[in-house]
């Protein structure tokens, strides 16, 4: 579904430059922006909504320009990856931050390029990794499991721990969606595939919120929460989004990559800044070798074609 890789358009330095800023601090903000928006938000219908609305206005713009609508078998793809990217991905991240750090969760969600790797191989579609990425996905779970045993101002020690493990789990997940994305029937235009993903993904939270018994209480929503939940649906989808489908078109998929390690360390220097979260000399460590990890798996030939955009 992404670009392809070769071939790419000539573009002004300073545009790709900005391209490449708003990836790294938007998509490594959001984490922060759903934290704060879950203050008074339910995390699915959050969720639901945020990429509902992201979904249908580049799903209207598309089609009035003359990008042809999905198919049924456009529909059907696109409800797996989006489930698997949105509900799973994006869902278990937004509530498990009720109790886990935004920053520490942008690091967890770093390992994702590890399973991104391991998945193929498992299946048999993919030869055997490296030992450069096998060292790599060592050094990641390594980090997570440093992560997980962090001293916490959470009282409750096992509620720390299980939502620690839904944000691996949500990892896992994304990956799969990332996978199930570029080997399923999608929209040739990567915009429309976004957009049907993101439909498929935010009516699918918004049905898992209503089962799980969640609502919103408008008149208990404020005002910072509101703030957060406008950012994340037109700056940290749209705006971020667009920027990522300009670079692939305008860079390498190598340098584009980079923002699996550089996302993580924006978050948790904002979650440091604006909410105060700690930061901890294992917090540091930890963190360092995960992106080191994730540099290492980058590095010798990239994940696949890595998919859509950050939570």
């Amino acid at each position: 579904m992404t670009a392809p890789l070769t071939d790419k358009i000539s573009a002004p330095i300073t545009q790709v430059a900005c391209a490449f800023f708003l990836i790294y601090v938007v998509w490594g903000s959001t984490y922060l922006g759903m934290a704060i928006a879950i203050e008074s938000m339910p995390p699915l219908l959050m969720g639901a909504g945020r990429f509902i609305i992201a979904g249908a206005i580049f799903y209207l713009v598309l089609r009035l320009s003359g990008t042809p609508a999905p198919t049924a078998q456009h529909w059907r793809s696109a409800s797996v990856s989006g489930l698997l990217l949105f509900l799973g991905g994006n869902g278990l991240v937004c509530w498990a931050e009720h109790v886990v750090p935004s920053g520490i969760a942008a690091l967890i969600v770093a390992i994702t390029p590890l399973w991104m790797n391991v998945l193929p191989w498992a299946l048999g579609r993919t030869e055997r990794p490296t030992s450069r990425v096998f060292l790599g996905i060592a050094l990641g779970f390594g980090g997570v499991v440093m992560l997980i045993g962090t001293p916490s101002a959470v009282a409750d020690q096992q509620t720390l721990y299980l939502s620690m493990g839904a944000i691996i789990l949500a990892s896992f997940l994304w990956a799969c969606g990332s996978l199930a994305a570029k080997a399923l029937p999608l929209p040739e235009s990567p915009w429309m595939s976004a957009a049907a993903q993101m439909l498929c993904g935010g009516i699918g939270m918004g049905a898992a919120g209503l089962l799980f018994g969640e609502h919103v209480d408008i008149a208990a929503v404020t005002v910072r929460a509101w703030t957060a939940f406008i950012y994340l649906t037109g700056i940290g989808s749209i705006v971020g989004f667009g920027a990522y489908i300009y670079l692939l078109k305008h860079s390498t998929m190598a340098r584009v990559s980079t923002y699996a390690f550089v996302n993580p360390i924006v978050a948790v220097a904002l979650g440091w800044l604006i909410a105060n979260e700690p930061i901890g000399p294992r917090t540091i460590f930890a963190g360092a070798l995960i992106i080191f990890a994730v540099i290492l798996i980058l590095k010798p030939a990239m994940v696949p074609k890595m998919q859509t955009a950050n939570p």
